[in-house]
């Protein structure tokens, strides 16, 4: 079994891969993170894709649980990828972090949830940030 986690740096990402890496350990599974991290910012302290990703790894090491961290290129869809990371559709856990939109806002932009959640072919839990 894996169990696949979309993540960002964010509320709703950390959410996630924390749900995610509870379900890993519950069911002593492979985790697969996709991580979309940003590219470096203008911010004070930016941190570089390589240092987050490194971190991420360290974090996970450190739990004790089995992984991989598949970073998104610039041109990568991130529900594409996740999707398409799916082993087997009838053990395999799909866990996304979801935030809150305007109706306006789902009309205009696309969800990556949203193209998970109506293109899986497997168990996909949705978290929200606390």
């Amino acid at each position: 079994m894996n169990v696949i986690v979309g993540y960002r740096p964010t509320p709703e990402g950390r959410a996630a891969l924390d749900r995610a890496v509870q379900e890993a350990r519950r069911a002593d599974a492979r985790l697969l993170v996709v991580n979309s991290a940003e590219e470096p910012t203008e911010a004070p302290e930016p941190i570089s894709v390589e240092r987050g990703v490194d971190a991420l790894s360290e974090r996970l090491d450190a739990d004790g649980i089995s992984h991989e961290i598949r970073q998104l290129g610039a041109n990568d869809d991130p529900a594409e990828l996740i999707l398409s990371s799916v082993a087997d559709a009838a053990e395999d856990l799909i866990v996304i972090g979801l935030r809150r939109r305007s109706p306006v806002g789902k009309i205009i932009t696309g969800s990556v949830a949203q193209e998970v959640l109506l293109g899986a072919d497997c168990a996909v839990l949705a978290v929200k940030a606390s």
